[in-house]
């Protein structure tokens, strides 16, 4: 059996291994420090709370954002994008989305179509579901009023050209899920002007589950979605208006937050390159009766690729590797059926593949190595 310093391909799900300071950051906190964020005025408060706004700045770095204050916490991206969508107060209108989205934004989009009379509309893109940013100008109508962006598909890894998209969309606002791509893939939501940024914490930044949020540039333009105690004007009924505040009701998940800022802290360098991927991807294309689903153009392709064939089920080459070699990838539709639906890969789905930072150039060629040898048994 072949070698591999890490079996773990399933990175897309959630990411292993952690930073080993993420758990020491986490085990510290729980057992020397606790407290909540902003909620009385004693030393234990003000460390936590410090290390709250800590986090926020670093984040703000990632997302290439200059205002730390406009960022807001939440358990996860699915929250941080149903804030966005449902704060947006839309209605009898139409929304333009990548042919990549995931449920996160379909749900939400669904939920309103039949609630409020808004319709989703695709945009022009590639086979592999890049999107021609010059051709977007043709699909926007007197009723668009937002645009939704999958950065990286969390199907076959098309990182889409956000700058360009902000250049042909006007002044029509930006939408941006980073789910798949941050920590891995540059993101410049000032330079690129992006006006909505959801994140989550547990994928490419390599921090706990339980973490996300999300960037809003304009906060005058997003109601909250929930409403509830911020130890912020407290005298009053009604949510504070301003941010973060006015968009992180509740309790914080401060450990969570501790984690995540111990892996911003303590980011690690990809073990392995483009090219290494590449090469995988080449060797995979030559197997019969194997479809390779990634990137056309390398360039746009991320840390993601899936692949089906023709007489296995996604869910068989999933057990035969787990079962032959110990290794764990992700069989199926993965919470994203609009994807694969464009990818001609639905009902079914497809057997999917996300390296980290912690596999090695030698893990990337022990990989096609076994997949050659379960994919034509």
């Amino acid at each position: 059996m072949p070698a591999f310093t890490n079996t773990y391909f399933d990175n897309a799900s959630t990411s292993w291994p952690k930073p080993a300071e993420v758990p020491l950051a986490i085990s510290e906190f729980m057992t020397s420090v606790g407290g909540t964020y902003g909620r009385a005025a004693y030393q234990r408060i003000y460390h936590t709370s410090a290390m709250v706004e800590e986090c926020r700045e670093e984040m703000a770095k990632v997302l290439g954002v200059a205002e730390s204050g406009d960022i807001a916490f939440s358990q996860n991206a699915t929250y941080a994008l149903n804030s966005i969508i449902m704060g947006l107060d839309l209605h009898d209108c139409e929304v333009l989305i990548s042919p990549l989205e995931h449920n996160a934004v379909m749900r939400p989009l669904e939920y309103l179509k039949t609630k409020r009379n808004v319709h989703w509309k695709v945009l022009p893109s590639q086979a592999d579901g890049a999107i021609i940013p010059e051709r977007i100008p043709e699909h926007i109508g007197d009723k668009t009023r937002l645009v939704v962006i999958n950065h990286q598909s969390n199907v076959n890894g098309v990182i889409q050209p956000v700058q360009e998209i902000r250049q042909f969309i006007g002044d029509l606002p930006l939408l941006v899920d980073t789910t798949q791509s941050l920590g891995s893939v540059p993101f410049e939501g000032d330079r690129w002007e992006v006006d909505f940024i959801a994140f989550t914490g547990h994928k490419g930044l390599l921090g706990p589950t339980g973490t996300g949020g999300f960037f809003v540039r304009n906060p005058e333009l997003l109601a909250p979605y929930a409403y509830g105690g911020t130890g912020s004007r407290s005298e009053s009924l009604e949510m504070p208006m301003f941010s973060p505040d006015k968009y992180e009701a509740g309790t914080h998940n401060t450990v969570g937050v501790c984690g995540l800022l111990a892996a911003l802290k303590n980011r690690s360098r990809c073990g392995w390159k483009g090219a290494d991927l590449q090469r995988l991807l080449q060797r995979l294309q030559k197997i019969p009766q194997v479809r390779v689903i990634s990137a056309s153009d390398e360039k746009q392709q991320g840390n993601v690729f899936s692949i089906v064939h023709e007489n296995l089920k996604p869910s068989t080459i999933a057990l035969r590797l787990y079962d032959r070699f110990g290794i764990e990838i992700r069989s199926g539709l993965h919470c994203a059926p609009q994807a694969h639906r464009f990818l001609d890969t639905f009902p079914s789905g497809t057997a999917r593949f996300a390296p980290s930072n912690y596999h090695t150039p030698e893990d990337l060629k022990n990989l096609g190595d076994v997949l050659v040898e379960i994919l034509t048994d």
